[in-house]
């Protein structure tokens, strides 16, 4: 359905167009139309499917700007997502003259109450940092009309039920609710329940949900060899964006030190960073100037990112429902992508689970070995000396070129060349990553249903931040190990090939115990 079929104003329709869309997503056909009826809505479906325009058309249809009440409020997760939903809001709503403030935390709260007195159409914020503004009489919702809550789930996981309840007990019983999530587990329903009149629940199918357009491979290693084999990999598929996702911040840390001694464009971000931090990361991602971003599932989830090729779990998630989301940060707008996840022996029964969460296998792959490893960075190198040879550019290093001809063979200086760019794997320096304690091999955090019990990890505590804790149960199996290609949905003896990529990197290199000095990482904060 194309979006002049919503019945949008011409003012939205103009920024829609101006935004590059014309048809919309599933999410957003189904959800637009409802919305703009009054009605309440509980949208299922997961990041990146165009949540924000679903309910923020919706509510930007509504806003009378001649009153300049407080007439819209979203709450997300994380101040990432608050920050991009309230751009995206302000882009929609651009030429309807709409004013949208984001509150988060981690900022100056001076500057966000001097942008509520300036009476914004719609706020966009993070739970703590509203109920902050609430209690300070900065922040006055009896104006509110529409009311969204975006990432339900994720603001459940970090234990932001109690703080929702008592923002949304300060919102008018007679306003329009509309919930989006990318899972549906009982507590979400109940909130459906207790907060909504007669919602409508909109559901993109599973297939949908969990991107058929993205290959999902496991590799079967023990926790000291995850790093050797993870750069190996990078080194063979040469992806052109990366995001590897580790179980802690000190996880986080050291897989970024770690890849960035040995050669990769790589830095993390968890929620010890400053805010400054976080987004100077982030952009440099999103320029191009870093290749692999390391994260957290609390710090990565709601981030708008294009373009990532590839995403490696170089732990399992602890909850099913997390690798929903870590995976679907690739695929998007109806691209490939590729998901990696390292899966200990003891840690096949999660990978399990989530396979019958998503309904889809994931087929083994066999790591490769430090000279297949090599093979492909040679492979970059020799894609990287063409491109610089179609930009040209040489006329005055020709003459120094013809005296090095006099003195050496071609032969060896373009051996030199690529091994100058791509290096020796055996010479990469070695890495070791402090070891995590292994999940939980009783999985008493979730049932078969992967509802959440008791155990470690417990959601609902006031404003949890805590980035761990947790099980699942599944059952016990083990897994076949060969060879998988990235442009391949099945296993096989495929060989692994080469994707256009011009990273020079040291690829997989020794293990610590090697007998040169070694780079090791080790980090108290958890």
């Amino acid at each position: 359905m194309k979006f002049k079929e919503l019945n949008l104003s011409p003012e939205l329709l103009a920024a829609v167009e101006r935004a590059g869309f014309e048809e919309a997503t599933p999410i957003q056909e189904a959800t637009i139309s409802l919305a703009l009826d009054g009605r309440d809505v509980i949208g299922q479906a997961q990041t990146g499917t165009g949540k924000t325009a679903a309910f923020g058309l919706p509510m930007l249809e509504k806003i009378d700007t001649n009153n300049r009440d407080l007439q819209g409020l979203v709450i997300a997760p994380t101040r990432e997502l608050a920050i991009q939903t309230q751009e995206e809001l302000f882009r929609l709503g651009k030429d309807k003259k709409i004013r949208v403030q984001a509150v988060y935390g981690g900022a100056d709260i001076g500057r966000q109450i001097r942008g509520l007195k300036d009476r914004p159409h719609i706020v966009v914020g993070t739970p703590g940092r509203m109920l902050d503004h609430i209690n300070r009489h900065t922040l006055k919702l009896g104006t509110v009309q529409t009311l969204v809550l975006d990432e339900a789930d994720e603001m459940l996981n970090m234990g932001f039920l109690e703080d929702i309840e008592k923002i949304i007990s300060q919102v008018p019983s007679e306003r329009q609710t509309l919930l989006f999530s990318a899972t549906m587990p009982p507590a979400i329903k109940s909130i459906g329940v207790k907060f909504m009149q007669s919602p409508e629940h909109v559901q993109i199918k599973t297939k949908e949900m969990t991107a058929d357009l993205i290959d999902q491979y496991y590799v079967r290693s023990k926790d000291f060899e995850k790093f050797d084999i993870m750069t190996r990999l990078l080194d063979v598929q040469t992806p052109e964006l990366t995001i590897v996702f580790g179980r802690t911040k000190r996880r986080v840390d050291e897989l970024a030190r770690g890849l960035e001694a040995r050669g990769y464009r790589a830095e993390g971000i968890h929620g010890d960073l400053s805010q400054q931090k976080r987004m100077s990361v982030l952009r440099s991602f999103k320029s191009g100037h870093l290749d692999i971003l390391v994260a957290t599932d609390v710090a990565a989830r709601g981030l708008d990112i294009s373009g990532v090729t590839h995403v490696y779990n170089y732990d399992i998630p602890q909850d099913p429902e997390s690798y929903v989301h870590r995976i679907g940060r690739t695929g998007r707008a109806g691209k490939g992508g590729m998901s990696v996840t390292f899966v200990t022996p003891n840690e096949m029964s999660y990978l399990h689970v989530i396979e019958n969460l998503t309904k889809k296998r994931m087929t083994p792959l066999r790591p490769p070995s430090e000279k297949e490893a090599f093979k492909g960075q040679l492979g970059a190198a020799i894609e990287e000396v063409e491109t610089k040879l179609e930009e040209n550019g040489l006329d005055k290093y020709l003459s120094a070129s013809d005296d090095l001809l006099e003195k050496y063979e071609a032969q060896d200086l373009v051996a030199l060349l690529l091994k100058t760019i791509s290096k020796d794997p055996s010479d990469s320096v070695p890495v070791k990553i402090t070891p995590e304690r292994p999940l939980p091999a009783n999985k008493k955090g979730f049932n078969k249903n992967g509802k959440r019990g008791g155990g470690g990890g417990g959601n609902n505590g006031p404003r949890a931040r805590k980035e761990g804790g947790g099980g699942y149960r599944g059952k016990e199996g083990g897994g076949s190990s060969y060879r998988g290609n990235k442009n391949s949905k099945s296993g096989g003896n495929s060989s692994y090939n080469n994707k256009n990529g011009n990273r020079p990197s040291n690829g997989g290199g020794k293990r610590s115990n090697d007998k040169k000095r070694g780079f090791v990482i080790r980090s108290n904060n958890d």
